[in-house]
């Protein structure tokens, strides 16, 4: 992998997003760093790599891709990690939680792809995540449900740029986690922290996702940290 091939990766602060950024930045990508609050990523030289202000909720995608462009003149990778959860079932949710949802789980990286796509195009080899979850792929818990709902149209999203970019070399995964020990798993479970999935394993994952060629497409990659009958 050379210092040219350039990733943008949303959430890039915390949690999964920065241990993807440090493994990125460790296998010599240049990085675009989107942050609701911007401010370097401890290990990372802030100079070679740029750190724009980015909030999922606020449709900045453009100004962002723009931003990024004018730095590296190019987009190899997008990692749309930004994400929420409200732990309400479909029933007792309001109409505007799950807009708040799908605002930022399906809308925001759908605009960033929209925003991207002719330098996705123009990479012959773009790369496409959406950090979805198990719960895109099955409902476990009511409380979890209508999270689910986001979550699945997530996963539908990461297809619909698989098919839609595929001639021009673009490929998309839904990369689906169970806990994740993140401060939104930790609000969630009292599993013990060791007993979830390292974000770095995961960042690994993503790593690897990214840099396999364009006939090795994989559209979802489950990962957990726990037995379930379908995982």
């Amino acid at each position: 992998m050379t210092a040219q091939r350039v990733a943008m990766i949303s959430g890039a602060n915390r949690g999964i997003g920065a241990a993807i950024a440090r493994e990125l930045d460790r296998r010599g990508w240049r990085l675009s760093l989107g942050m609701r609050q911007p401010e370097p990523i401890p290990g990372l030289d802030p100079q070679r790599n740029l750190i724009h202000a980015y909030d999922a909720a606020d449709a900045g995608e453009s100004a962002w891709v723009t931003a990024t462009l004018e730095r590296f003149g190019a987009i190899d990778a997008i990692v749309a990690n930004a994400g929420i959860m409200i732990p309400k079932t479909v029933i007792e949710a309001e109409d505007a939680d799950l807009d708040a949802m799908l605002a930022i789980n399906v809308k925001a990286p759908r605009r960033l792809a929209k925003a991207a796509w002719a330098a996705l195009q123009a990479s012959r080899r773009g790369r496409f995540i959406i950090l979805a979850s198990l719960s895109g792929k099955r409902v476990k818990t009511p409380a979890a449900s209508l999270y689910s709902v986001s979550k699945f149209a997530a996963v539908a999203l990461a297809h619909g740029i698989r098919h839609t970019g595929w001639s021009d070399g673009i490929r998309a995964t839904a990369v689906c986690p169970g806990f994740v020990a993140t401060d939104m798993a930790r609000a969630l479970t009292p599993r013990a922290e060791n007993e979830m999935t390292d974000p770095v394993d995961l960042a690994q994952v993503i790593a690897m996702l990214i840099e396999l060629p364009n006939e090795a497409s994989v559209a979802e990659f489950a990962v957990n940290c726990q037995l379930e009958e379908s995982f």
